[in-house]
């Protein structure tokens, strides 16, 4: 499989707690990757996912802008290059600080990709 982000279809994350924020999903179990799901988020100016809890982990790589994660029961500046591993049943929250968007990868397993 072989690909570029620029065609795969933008989805708006229609959650009530969400703000200007977009999902892609880059690689899934539809592309033959069957246990995980690879996805980017773009969180415009004032953009913010839910807060939120669930049972599975996922891992985060900051691609461009500044923001928040909300982990730990803290807010953590995140930039490009910042790395985080959310652990299963932990409170978190993604807010672009900045007027530029907020771009990350998140990779979920199979299981944990609800949009």
């Amino acid at each position: 499989m072989l690909n570029n982000e620029k065609n795969i279809e933008k989805v708006i994350v229609n959650h009530p707690d969400a703000k200007n924020t977009i999902m892609k999903v880059l690689i899934g179990p539809k592309d033959g990757w069957e246990d995980h799901v690879l996805r980017t988020f773009e969180l415009s100016e004032d953009g913010h996912s839910p807060k939120h809890i669930h049972d599975w982990p996922h891992i985060n790589y900051v691609l461009e802008g500044n923001g928040v994660l909300f982990l730990n029961g803290k807010e953590n500046e995140i930039t490009k290059g910042s790395i985080a591993y959310v652990p299963s049943n932990e409170l978190h929250q993604f807010r672009n600080t900045g007027k530029e968007p907020l771009k990350f990868i998140c990779i979920v397993p199979k299981r944990g990709h609800t949009f």
